[in-house]
């Protein structure tokens, strides 16, 4: 895949990060534009504050492309052993009660390291490593289904940012997925668990949709959702996570996951932001949710109303992902097709 050249040295934060193959194409567009791993590297300098407010103290997890898109991948969510003391851990436990020690970085020195084995996506918890069971970001997910697209997803969005402020006047941080999708992060103290918080994503999927039937659902099996945007209240579980700010995504023209304003939600496109575009973005008006975590919020009115659907509309919980133990409340894990049919 060309040249690999030699490797260069590459000053982060004040560390000096080797970055061996620098000439090596992770992104060949297949058009007259192809990224190499140093392009990459260059693209995380150039949002380094950014990313790393994204990261800060969060156990991460790596998607790692070593030998670039085209290649095989896979989720390193294990600390490896050669990383540098300079970099903090956390230890997290997964749904099976399984540890595991994950990197947590602190500064783009981190990041940089990362890329050097071909880290594009950082998936980081919820939570940070002074209190990795406790989440301090509530993350609502809108995943347009087929016949759906971005345009849907902003549509939800718009009604989303007000189902937030009608509960307990939260506020919503909107970035594009890097996909097709919108994210939007809402800081949140960390007093409620993992299941708290999932239930209160729940609840604010649940209200959207009674706001916008035909166009939102939180049908968790496929066969239900139709042709609306689902808001994917289950990546609120542990061990599941959302693709950072500023990461990366694996396609040929190396999209980017991108903090928007509410004001341009309307006017951005995904196709916008890329590791080439995106530098330019950011000198111009830096990080657009560096103010994110300045205020904390709170999710008891989002939860009083997870409560009113379950005593008033009879809405319990939801089913978990495959892999998870079986938990309390959940119903069962059949998907509605097969159910009848086993009735």
């Amino acid at each position: 895949m060309g040249s690999k050249g030699a490797a260069v040295e590459l000053e982060a934060g004040g560390r000096t990060v080797r970055l061996s193959s620098p000439d090596k194409v992770f992104f060949p567009d297949g058009g007259t534009t192809t990224y190499t791993k140093l392009d990459l590297a260059n693209y995380f300098l150039a949002v380094g504050d950014g990313i790393v407010r994204a990261l800060r103290d969060r156990p991460t997890t790596l998607e790692r492309y070593p030998d670039g898109v085209t290649g095989e991948s896979f989720y390193q969510k294990r600390a490896p052993k050669n990383l540098p003391d300079w970099i903090p851990t956390a230890t997290i436990t997964f749904p099976s009660g399984r540890t595991a020690d994950e990197m947590c970085p602190t500064e783009i020195a981190a990041v940089i390291w990362a890329a050097q084995y071909g880290t594009l996506t950082f998936h980081p918890w919820p939570v940070r490593r002074s209190d990795p069971d406790h989440p301090d970001e509530l993350r609502i997910d809108l995943d347009p289904q087929p016949g759906t697209d971005y345009a849907d997803a902003v549509h939800a969005a718009r009604e989303l940012r007000s189902v937030l402020h009608d509960f307990g006047g939260l506020r919503g941080w909107p970035k594009t997925s890097g996909g097709r999708g919108l994210h939007v992060f809402v800081p949140i103290e960390p007093r409620w668990t993992f299941v708290e918080v999932r239930r209160a994503a729940i609840a604010c999927g649940r209200e959207l949709e009674r706001r916008m039937p035909e166009f939102v659902t939180t049908a968790w099996w496929k066969e239900e959702r139709g042709e609306r945007i689902f808001v994917d209240f289950n990546q609120t579980a542990r061990d599941r996570t959302i693709a950072s700010a500023y990461s990366v995504r694996a396609r040929p023209h190396a999209p980017v996951s991108a903090p928007l304003t509410w004001d341009e939600l309307g006017d951005a496109l995904p196709r916008d932001f890329d590791i080439a575009t995106m530098p330019k973005r950011y000198a111009e008006l830096g990080d657009v949710h560096a103010d994110m975590d300045r205020e904390r919020h709170s999710l008891d009115a989002l939860l009083e109303l997870a409560d009113r659907d379950e005593k008033d509309r009879g809405l319990g919980d939801l089913p978990y992902p495959p892999e998870y133990p079986k938990m309390p409340g959940e119903p069962k894990r059949v998907q509605p097709s097969r159910a009848r049919h086993e009735d």
